[in-house]
């Protein structure tokens, strides 16, 4: 019997809202873990992303989907959502990056091997907007990256979770080569929730506060208003040993040295608030009004490495440590000249030339040196403090005449904020000598996104099994990147700058009115979406889209999907497809200056547009877009409680986009660099930029399987996911470098799974979850003579929760519940250097993480 896929919609959207204010929808297809009763057991998980046409079952859809419930997204002791959502999708791996620049204010996630930005962000449907983060020292993978800030939504928020694992530029536009991830706000218009949740890691550290509540109210008769909050604040922690030149420093009585002196860890997170809120109301029979949006503010404090009192550059010696880096403050050549301090002892102190210095004597007078005000060395701590805003408005509904009859539009508009402003602070402008500051703000990133879309479906009739679903529209977009100076501190060149000291805040230096700037981009696109159920049993879909960038030019991508029920429990289905992934304009323009470890040295490193003359003298050129190729084939068994799939996928990606291998600077580099008005020159080492480098081939498998029954006087649900992954770099060079390729290809695990056992009862419902991380490449510090193979891990994960009552529930649980420890590091590298100089305890490519097991207790409040 044929049916309008539109009237369809309608009659699911219905569907959805209903099972929402019932919590119904609370399973999800990956790992579920269903503590609901039994009668729950045939509601369907229904999805809007991947199709144009009616929302499909996760069963029915001929790409594989993903759906977390609500319900599973709350049984989790992660405080972001990334943490939430990895458990529930093996091949979702997501890096806490200790030492690791801005990658430590907004953490990078990848999904089926892929950098961050290569999976597209939705929220209802909708794009959304960049965070203005890029993870400059993204650990190899996400080195880089410019992907959404995905942390910043709360669960409770949310009704559900879909994840595409497909690519799907062809539907969506840039940035979809991995999949899609369609984030489903709550629209109950009755009841609610308010929950508290407190953990802290068993090394008694990482103390995390997380408050959060949800309420549905009518708007007007024939709408709703949601609202949502959540508010967290959590501890640093702190996985470190002493680094040996320290201890070396306390044993020799140097005053002023931490211990220990560099931390390994999570950051502080401080004041993290996140409000959403989702409105929608019937304006006339036909048409739908809707607006959602969210402000979002916190601020992230994390380390960064120590600097030693005699070793480091443009501070304390320029010469790695064979004399103390002196200034004459009264300008060379004027006056007595000052002494020479070679440093034979550790403590300066106990240095006869020093001494004359520290006394200020007549041999010492207006002499300068930062032992004197900084004897034990400094470690900066670098933070941030990030705003996230957005608001989308739109109006749906059905045509009610013409050619277009009863088909279905929808016209919105959205803008999307993020702006992170910086914060460096125990450090020093080492050209301002004693007169430095020691806590600087060295400028602003803000990204500002605009999207305006108008899509039409209607269906066909034309004899076959059902309605051909056809669907077409426009879209334009705005992507703004801006770079705001900081204090002047934190860039000015001070006197000392002539005799070696080091420009701007260490560590950190601030953005120059020079380098401060806006860019913009414009592109829009067209595309087309057909469903063609050739028979009941014989689905296929074709996807086309065409788009236009006002920097690069135009790209035009397809897709065609499939699905053939051979019986009524057993279906094939498979896609072949192209994609793209723009470059942002962040990654087209920025320029900064980071301190980061090369061959255990730390040195300075400046990140250059690609197009700045010393970028075009190294190898760089303008970037273009990142063009892939994918393809899966997959099947979909189900007989009863039993529900398994199976997904092939191979995604091959040309001129894919990175950050270049940092390059050592010549002489006439470094001259060059000085001309185009780079500050601190002559203490830089090397330069990176963005770059078309490399090409690659990822591949892999899912297997999802799920079965309920009734079991120890309960309803039970075993759920296991497994996720075989693997990227080669098919063609690269000396601009990508070996190392590089090697943390493409071997830094994540190859291996992943998870199996999850679900029990509820009248009063109590809990689960068990049991994680395999296979082996992976461990490395420490960035630079491949620490790396290593590491073993294959398990850790569990545990919920107990009590109804004390129809309104109260208590919860206990933890992650890593047996405190299983990551890998340490091996005392000496490659190279017979202690990997210990730095301070590490484990090599911080875990996938589970350094921090070890989490546990907390949560109350919930439901109205």
């Amino acid at each position: 019997m044929k049916q309008n896929s539109n009237t369809l919609r309608r009659a699911i959207r219905l569907a959805l809202a209903s099972a929402a204010t019932t919590s119904l929808l609370t399973t999800t297809a990956i790992a579920e873990e269903a503590d609901k009763p039994k009668v729950d057991e045939k509601i369907e998980k229904i999805a809007v992303v991947g199709s144009r046409a009616a929302p499909r079952s996760v069963g029915e859809s001929p790409v594989p989907i993903d759906i977390i419930g609500a319900e599973d997204m709350s049984k989790a002791a992660g405080s972001d959502m990334l943490e939430l959502l990895k458990g529930s999708v093996p091949s979702l791996n997501v890096h806490a990056n200790p030492i690791s620049d801005a990658a430590t204010l907004v953490r990078p996630a990848n999904l089926r091997g892929l950098p961050a930005d290569s999976t597209l962000i939705l929220l209802n449907g909708k794009r959304r907007h960049r965070s203005s983060v890029i993870a400059f020292l993204g650990g190899g993978i996400n080195d880089g990256a410019q992907g959404p800030d995905i942390s910043v939504i709360p669960s409770i928020a949310l009704k559900q979770v879909e994840v595409l694992r497909d690519g799907a530029a062809a539907q969506y536009g840039s940035d979809a080569i991995a999949g899609v991830m369609n984030f489903v706000l709550k629209d109950a218009s009755e009841g609610g929730s308010f929950s508290v949740r407190q953990g802290e890691y068993y090394e008694g550290d990482g103390d995390t506060t997380v408050i959060e509540g949800n309420v549905g109210l009518p708007f007007t008769d024939n709408g709703f208003a949601n609202l949502s909050f959540q508010y967290k604040e959590a501890d640093a922690t702190s996985r470190s040993v002493q680094r040996p030149d320290a201890a070396a420093y306390i044993g020799a009585g140097v005053e002023g040295v931490g211990d220990p002196a560099q931390i390994w860890g999570a950051p502080e997170i401080k004041d993290d608030i996140s409000i959403f809120g989702n409105v929608g109301v019937d304006v006339t029979d036909n048409a739908h009004f809707y607006m959602f949006g969210n402000y979002s503010e916190r601020d992230v404090k994390g380390g960064f490495y120590y600097r030693n009192p005699q070793t480091r550059p443009g501070v304390y010696s320029n010469d790695g440590g064979e004399t103390l880096l002196v200034g004459d403050l009264d300008g060379v050549g004027v006056g007595i000249e000052c002494p020479v301090v070679n440093l034979t002892d550790r403590n300066v102190e106990n240095i006869p030339a020093y001494q004359l210095i520290a006394a200020d004597t007549e041999l010492g007078r207006n002499c300068f040196a930062f032992n004197e005000i900084l004897p034990g060395g400094f470690t900066p701590n670098f933070g941030g403090n990030i705003t996230d805003t957005s608001l989308t408005i739109g109006v749906e509904g059905e045509f009610q005449d013409g050619f277009l009859e009863g088909g279905y539009w929808d016209l919105s508009g959205s803008v999307g904020r993020n702006e992170s402003r910086y914060f460096i602070t125990n450090t020093v402008n080492a050209s301002l000598g004693a007169d430095t500051p020691m806590d600087f703000s060295p400028g602003k990133y803000i990204q500002l996104e605009k999207n305006f879309n108008f899509d039409v479906s209607k269906g066909y009739d034309f004899d076959l099994a059902y309605d051909v679903n056809v669907a077409a529209g426009l879209e334009w977009h705005e992507e703004t990147f801006e770079v705001l100076a900081g204090d002047e501190a934190s860039f000015i060149a001070g006197p000392l700058t002539q005799q070696g000291f080091g420009i701007g805040s260490n560590g950190f230096p601030g953005f120059k009115p020079s380098a401060a700037g806006e860019y913009t981009r414009r592109n829009y696109a067209a595309y087309i979406d057909i469903e063609t159920p050739f028979t009941e049993d014989f689905l296929m879909g074709w996807a086309l889209r065409y788009e236009d960038y006002d920097t690069f030019g135009s790209t035009t991508n397809f897709k065609i999907t499939g699905q053939y029920h051979v019986t009524e429990d057993f279906s094939v289905r498979g896609s072949v497809s192209t994609g793209f992934r723009a470059p942002t304009v962040g990654q087209a323009n920025v320029s900064n200056v980071q301190t980061n470890l090369s061959s255990g040295v730390l040195v300075d490193s400046a990140l250059l547009p690609p197009t700045n003359p010393v970028s075009e003298q190294l190898g760089g050129t303008e970037l273009t877009p990142e063009e892939s190729e994918s393809f899966t084939l997959g099947a979909v068994y189900r007989s009863g409680d039993l529900f398994i799939t199976l997904d092939y996928y191979n995604i091959e990606v040309t001129d894919r986009l990175s950050q270049s291998e940092k390059i050592v600077l010549s002489d006439a580099d470094k001259e060059a660099l000085k001309a185009a008005g780079v500050p601190n020159v002559d203490n830089l080492a090397q330069v990176s930029f963005f770059t078309n480098d490399f090409d690659t081939t990822t591949q892999g498998v899912d297997l999802v399987g799920n079965y309920s029954m009734d079991m120890l006087g309960g309803y039970a649900t075993f759920s296991a996911a497994y996720n075989w992954n693997e990227t080669e770099v098919d063609r690269f060079s000396a601009i990508t470098g070996d190392f590089k390729v090697s943390r493409l290809e071997n830094d994540l695990p190859k291996h992943r799974g998870t199996l999850t056992w679900s029990q509820q009862w009248d009063t109590f419902s809990g689960f068990v979850r049991m994680n395999y991380y296979g082996e992976y490449q461990g490395v420490h510090v960035d630079y491949d003579a620490t790396a290593k193979t590491a073993d294959a891990t398990i850790t569990f994960d545990a919920e107990l929760t009590y109804f004390a009552t129809d309104s109260i529930s208590l919860s206990v649980g933890a992650n890593n519940i047996f405190d299983q420890d990551p890998e340490e590091l091996d005392f000496y590298d490659a190279t017979g250097i202690p990997n210990n100089n730095w301070g590490g305890k484990y090599y911080e490519t875990s996938p589970y993480g350094i921090n070890g097991g989490f546990y907390y207790v949560k109350a919930t409040y439901t109205f």
